[in-house]
């Protein structure tokens, strides 16, 4: 079986965020032991895996993404990666329909390259800041936000843009802050520079140090910063190590998504299911 890993929310190898993604033969999954073997293996912030379903239905495709230590609800840069590979080898034309824990997700490929992600808006609530939350992160939160069921994050506004850029976090310390993780975000400095805010994302209770760049976490962003910023259309900038953009785009319920994608690795996978 063909396994490819992805750079996703990037236009260059060794960027953006790597996902692994096998496209399933049959009609179903596999035992979801065997799953999350694979994902072990591979070693990614999530692996995905894919099986076509049937025509006329409300979706073209099955998906499901697995960290190296669990199952997750939803996710932005594997998406992005599943529909990169689909569009690159011919499997899908048009928009592609995704089933997911989620919902729907539909994914359209555009011209110059890029693939825009159909995704539901996380609801915000602004919460008092946790006990102990600031030393477990390194700084001081300016306010925070839980962004709902299908992510389970706290959105953790800073002061500025060099705070979210100077972050070493106590990851065992931030386990306990959130279902899944924690995403720190800041104005940009200087939107000149192509990116209208920063964010970076810390999962350690799903096997995640720190995510390059996490699309789902853009669902929340997405309205954050639209609401402080004035506009529906923005561009954030994840600031990891590998970095990678994000457009965002607000309308209502839903958030896009649009980024680019580049295959890195084209393998076999030697094992059965």
């Amino acid at each position: 079986m063909r396994i490819r890993i992805v750079d996703a929310f990037t236009d260059r190898p060794f960027s953006g965020n790597p996902a692994g993604v096998l496209l399933l033969e049959g009609s179903a999954f596999p035992a979801d032991a065997r799953l999350q073997e694979i994902a072990t293996e591979v070693n990614l912030s999530e692996t995905a895996f894919a099986h076509p379903l049937p025509p006329g239905g409300t979706a073209d495709w099955a998906l499901r993404w697995f960290t190296p230590a669990t199952e997750v609800d939803m996710c932005g840069h594997a998406t992005l990666a599943t529909a990169h590979v689909l569009h690159t080898t011919d499997l899908a034309t048009g928009p592609v329909r995704f089933a997911a824990r989620c919902g729907i997700l539909t994914a359209t490929a555009h011209p110059d390259g890029s693939l825009t992600l159909d995704f539901p808006t996380s609801p915000l609530t602004e919460e008092p800041v946790p006990y102990g939350l600031a030393d477990a992160l390194g700084a001081d939160p300016v306010s925070v936000h839980d962004t709902g069921e299908h992510i389970g994050d706290l959105l953790v506004e800073l002061r500025d843009e060099a705070a979210v850029r100077a972050l070493a976090p106590d990851f065992a310390a931030l386990v306990s802050h959130s279902r899944r993780g924690v995403i720190a975000t800041a104005a940009a400095e200087d939107p000149a520079r192509g990116y209208d805010y920063v964010s970076r994302g810390f999962f350690p209770g799903v096997g995640i140090d720190e995510d390059p760049v996490t699309g789902s976490a853009h669902t929340a962003l997405a309205p954050f910063w639209s609401a402080r910023l004035g506009r529906d259309d923005l561009t954030g900038l994840q600031a990891s190590a590998r970095s990678g953009l994000v457009r965002t785009a607000l309308r209502g319920e839903r958030t896009l998504l649009t980024g680019t994608a580049v295959t890195v690795i084209d393998g076999e996978l030697l094992t059965t299911f």
